[in-house]
């Protein structure tokens, strides 16, 4: 069972005072409709409640073929029927991803740059019509001493950003999402195989 948000309900817990918006049911649809490419794990995820009206959540990984997470990341979908004026609309879309990178990736100071252009060109190419985006993208390098096990320095990249929805049709938005997760994870673009040095 589940509530007006898409998430469990106990049973015993009445029904919403108000029936789903349809411009928030078409988005929701629209998300659970889209197929990604075989790498990519989707799962549901309980939406935060207290961001807006309306919520849903899907969580993203990257999985290697050694079973290892390459990326993860999850995508949240708002809805005020009233809108805000910081998002400029009423379907708001907000994004967190994270992934370890290549030790030589690490000091290039444009990677933060990058990596923002990683989101911003796939939703363009995916053709998800937006507004109103934003976001920080965070580059961490640790470096391991002692008797810890691991590579001795890893780089990460951690990206939170938001984006306002032109309309409820969201599967290129999530498409776009997943392409970023598959960029930062180092996978070729879908279809192509890359051939290993004879």
């Amino acid at each position: 069972m589940t509530d007006e948000q898409g998430s469990p309900r106990a049973a015993g817990t009445p029904e919403p005072a108000s029936p789903r918006p349809p411009v928030f049911v078409a988005a929701v649809d629209s998300l659970s409709a889209t197929r990604v490419r075989a790498e990519v794990v989707i799962e549901p995820l309980r939406p935060p409640q207290r961001l807006a009206p309306w919520s849903w959540a899907l969580s993203a990984d990257i999985i290697a073929p050694d079973g290892g997470d390459l990326a993860s990341g999850r995508l949240v979908l708002l809805h005020d029927p009233d809108g805000h004026d910081a998002w400029d609309g009423v379907l708001r879309l907000v994004a967190y991803a994270s992934a370890e990178l290549d030790e030589q990736m690490g000091v290039d100071p444009m990677l933060p740059t990058v990596g923002w252009s990683w989101l911003t060109d796939a939703l363009v190419e995916r053709g998800a019509a937006h507004r109103a985006a934003g976001g920080t993208v965070t580059q961490t390098t640790s470096t391991r001493f002692g008797d810890l096990a691991g590579p001795a320095t890893t780089v990460s990249l951690e990206m939170r950003a938001s984006w306002t929805a032109d309309h409820p049709d969201l599967g290129p938005h999530l498409l776009a999402f997943v392409d970023l997760l598959c960029t930062a994870a180092g996978l070729p673009p879908e279809g192509v195989t890359v051939l290993s040095p004879s």
